[in-house]
This record gives C-alpha cells, structure tokens and sequence, in this order.
C-alpha cells in the first residue's frame, strides 16, 4: 500500500525551510520574490516581463557578471562573497533591473544560457502551453466533447513504460451515465422511470 496526502506532499515541499525550523526553531520570515539566502536569485523584470534567475554561488556569480557585461562586478569586493551580496541586495536588484530593462526576456535568457546561469522564463498559462519542452512532453491531450467540440485537456504527469495512461474520453456532464451504471446494478427500465419521476436521477 502507498499512502500520501496533499498535506503532506505540500509540507516535504518546503524543503530547507521547513527543516530550519524543525532543525533551529527558526521562523523564516516572508521573502516576496526573493530567495531567503542567495542573491541575486529569483524573479527580476525585463523591458518585456520578467525572468526567474538562480545565482547559487561564487562561479555562478562571475559568469553572471559576464553575461550581463558587467565582469568587474565579479571581483568587486561589496558583492565576492553569498553575504555580502545578500546584504546589499536592494541595491543590486535596482541595478540589475536596470540592465535587464534594455532588453527582451529572450535576450537574457539566450545570455544566461550561454554564461551556464541557472534561468527560466515566467510563463502566462497560454505560453507555458506554447513552449516547446510542454509540447514534446504532450502533457495536453486532443478530446472531442458533444458540446464544446475538439478540446484538450490536461494529461497524466507521470510516464508509465508498461502501462501508459491516456485521455480517452472528456469528463462527462452530471448524470451522463447514470442508465448504465445504474443498469449494471440491476435497475430495469422501470425503475429507472421511477427515479427520474422522483427527481433522483
């Protein structure tokens, strides 16, 4: 038997800061868009967006500085070292946005690509359905609907090899099956008629 919960699986995801606080008694506080202890890392504008960036550490940092022409940032001694930068992180957020404001999301992910800095675009629902990794993925299934038409909806996330899920049919409207169901439970016509009159079914 497998059990798990929501619960649960929303709790391990917590990761490192739940396990502050079991670990130290630490409450860690809210840290908006940022990450609680590295910088720069997290969501930061464009001139068209904005990107998610994870600068983890000291190379990371340096390649950073390169692929957004600013190489002697890395040796600047305010920012050689994961605190000092965390402490002055207002400021190198001011300026880092300012020099992501001169181009396109596109461009500075291109950039850090390139730089091999950790980055990803932040997607509207639309373009997350649009990027060519989901669609390999095929994660949105084509189904016909009576109603609607040709639709698609969202598919299983995990991969079987053996037993491969699928979509096959759209989710049905209230009742849609309830002759059938109820058909195999031994209910005749009859009784079916019954229990529409009742307003059961």
């Amino acid at each position: 038997m497998v059990q798990t919960s929501l619960l649960e699986a929303q709790i391990a995801m917590m990761d490192f800061q739940a396990a502050r606080y079991l670990v130290e008694g630490s409450v860690p506080p809210q840290a908006g868009n940022d990450h609680p202890y590295q910088t720069p890392m997290g969501v930061y504008r464009t001139r068209d967006g904005a990107i998610n960036l994870g600068v983890g550490g000291e190379e990371q940092w340096r390649s950073f500085c390169r692929a957004i022409g600013r190489p002697e940032w890395g040796a600047d001694p305010r920012y050689d070292s994961t605190e000092k930068r965390f402490a002055c992180r207002p400021e190198l957020r001011e300026m880092i946005e300012e020099i992501f404001a001169g181009s396109d999301s596109d461009h500075w992910l291109e950039a850090m690509e390139r730089h091999s800095v950790p980055a990803g675009p932040i997607y509207g629902v639309d373009e997350m359905f649009e990027d060519p990794q989901v669609c390999h993925l095929g994660i949105a299934k084509p189904v016909a609907h009576p109603e609607l038409g040709d639709i698609r909806l969202i598919g299983q996330p995990v991969t079987l090899s053996r037993t491969p899920a699928d979509v096959a049919t759209p989710t049905p409207a209230a009742g849609q099956h309830n002759d059938e169901i109820l058909a195999e439970l031994g209910y005749d016509e009859a009784a079916l008629a019954r229990l529409r009159a009742a307003r059961v079914i």
